[in-house]
């Protein structure tokens, strides 16, 4: 059996070999979560709060390890590293602490004597997860699934094995039950049977819509319930009220973690006219103070991408669109040396029929197109087959909430602030970025069965 290998973005060098699982240890991994999910599911939710806790725990005492694992893997930041390990700490923290509001049973008053919704775990539930938040994704997906009494299997992108090694060994280390989580070290050709496998109860994926489209169909054929969370082009509209300090900060930040590699990274930034070339100029000295660079150095702001490959699809649809029109402020060209390192990147007046206003861009590259008035900004804004997260900034609330709430086509749409995930509040898309909601309540309520007991 060959081996999924993973190589630092930065130099180049192959960094970790892991060998793939054959068949029958993939089996055996299964069967192992059959029997674990027959003790999991039984024990009290207050049981299972604990080992969340002592995850928490051991989440927050290795975060500068992880971040380095993420660093050598794919490129990450340090700091950002860091604030991604919190981040997984928080999530597994938010639902431990409100596991009983989530789960409780809720009475439904009817003609009978007592009728109520109780809500029971699926069983195994197989999740796809990306490289580019290795600890996040998992754990966004893990701890609603678990919480309700769920067990985990991983398959974790080839790239990144050694963080799924890591999170598997957390588990272990915090006290779980053997094999209520496991890593299935597999390559993606690889998972279409694990997904018809009659023990697998549900699949989560986080991926490209090629990948969601994939997965959905190999589950729908064996009428498995599916979680898809999937690319995105995200438009910030910029109104000409808006407070252009906050709305720069938003879009420089919200556009540079990860190296641009997010889904929900503002994508294409919809200016209206009679503040674009003012937003422009600004923008543009903003970008010129952030450093590319080595991810173990603490004043990077942008790493390498994940790959050369990445980088050069990257460069090609930035040579495309300058072709078509678009104009190159800053950056475009790839840099000499090793590693994948792409520069910080500006195009402007980008229209559509360029890959910059069509296609999801996944890097440093920010986008400014100009928008005749409210109306235009928002018609551009929904011409795409997108619909992750979006953003509107304006000093008008009013306005701003109406656009967010009736206009936008987006799972998650935000009124003078970039878009981001967070525990308390349900994450997912629409369009092309798929369906099913992850974190908040609505997350923990996909994954199990939301049974009605009727007593006459």
């Amino acid at each position: 059996m060959s081996s999924l290998i993973s190589q630092n973005p930065a130099t180049g060098a192959k960094f970790g070999s892991f060998p793939e699982l054959n068949s029958s240890q993939v089996e055996t991994r299964i069967l192992a979560a059959k029997k674990a999910f027959l003790y999991w599911k039984k024990l009290s939710v207050e049981d299972r709060n604990d080992h969340f806790f002592k995850l928490v725990e051991n989440l927050r005492n290795q975060k500068s390890k992880f971040a380095e694992l993420m660093a050598n893997e794919m490129g990450k930041p340090l700091l950002q590293g860091e604030a991604e390990v919190d981040k997984c700490a928080w999530v597994c923290e938010y639902y431990a602490q409100n596991s009983h509001r989530l789960l409780n049973p809720r009475i439904i008053e009817t003609e009978a004597s007592q009728s109520y919704i109780c809500f029971k775990p699926l069983g195994i539930i197989l999740a796809i997860m990306p490289w580019n938040f290795p600890f996040w994704q998992v754990f966004r997906f893990v701890a609603p699934a678990l919480i309700s009494g769920n067990v985990a299997l991983l398959k974790h992108a080839s790239n990144v094995q050694g963080c799924a090694a890591a999170i598997e060994e957390l588990f272990q280390k915090s006290n779980f039950p053997e094999n209520v989580f496991q890593n299935l070290c597999l390559g993606s050709k690889r998972i279409k049977a694990v997904i018809k496998n009659r023990h697998i109860k549900a699949v989560s994926i986080t991926g490209s819509s090629a990948a969601g489209k994939a997965v959905a169909q190999s589950a729908g054929s064996v009428l498995k319930k599916t979680v898809l969370e999937l690319g995105g082009s995200d438009p910030y509209i910029i109104l000409k009220d808006a407070d252009l300090n906050s709305a720069l900060k938003a879009c420089v930040t919200g556009r540079l973690i990860n190296s641009g590699q997010s889904c929900i990274s503002p994508k294409r930034i919809i200016i209206e006219k009679p503040i674009y070339a003012e937003f422009e100029r600004r923008i543009l000295k903003l970008l010129k103070l952030k450093k590319v660079g080595d991810p173990f150095k603490k004043n990077v702001d942008v790493g390498p991408l994940v790959n050369i490959k990445a980088r050069a699809e990257l460069q090609a649809q930035v040579v495309q669109s300058v072709k078509k029109g678009a104009i190159l402020k800053l950056g475009g060209q790839i840099p000499d040396g090793k590693g994948a390192f792409y520069p910080i990147t500006l195009l402007s007046r980008v229209k559509p029929g360029m890959a910059a206003f069509d296609e999801e861009l996944f890097g440093p590259v920010m986008v400014l197109i100009e928008a005749e008035n409210e109306q235009n900004a928002v018609k551009l804004a929904n011409r795409t087959r997108f619909g992750l997260g979006a953003a509107v900034f304006t000093e008008d609330i009013e306005k701003g909430k109406r656009i967010a709430e009736e206009e936008l086509e987006a799972g998650a749409a935000f009124v003078n602030d970039f878009v981001r995930s967070d525990p308390r509040l349900p994450f997912g898309g629409v369009k092309e970025s798929g369906y099913g909601r992850e974190l908040s309540d609505f997350g923990i309520l996909e994954f199990v069965n939301s049974k009605t007991v009727y007593i006459q």
